[in-house]
């Protein structure tokens, strides 16, 4: 069964922090890009940060705009678990997070957990 499962979304104050999880099962996370989107009500999904390698060596990093210098992905393939590490959160960070695996080789593949909220409020 393959399966991605979000956690350590909860209410945190501005400015405050919270390290997401995604824990991924019935598939190896080092042969995809992962992801973190997120979906604030009464809007679209959008790409919060990714990850990937190639060569089983490098790893590179792309962030959103709004996530950059605030925001760290991270992965530890022991665990099989993707991080997201959210510092100096505000209340527009509000959404649900969501991880998404995909990859266009051996066969192209996608999938996506069921999301974990995030509320930033006073």
């Amino acid at each position: 069964q393959v399966q991605l499962v979000e956690s350590g979304g909860g209410l945190v104050q501005p400015g405050g922090s919270l390290r997401l999880s995604c824990v991924a099962s019935g598939f190896t996370i080092r042969s995809y890009v992962m992801s973190w989107y997120r979906q604030a009500p009464g809007k679209e999904r959008e790409l919060v940060a990714s990850i990937s390698s190639v060569g089983g060596s490098t790893t590179y990093t792309n962030y959103a705009d709004s996530s950059k210098g605030r925001f760290t992905i991270s992965r530890d393939n022991a665990k099989n678990t993707v991080y997201l590490q959210m510092n100096s959160l505000k209340p527009e960070d509000t959404a649900v997070y969501y991880c998404k695996a995909v990859r266009d080789v051996p066969w192209p593949a996608e999938y996506w957990g069921q999301g974990t909220q995030v509320t930033v409020s006073s």
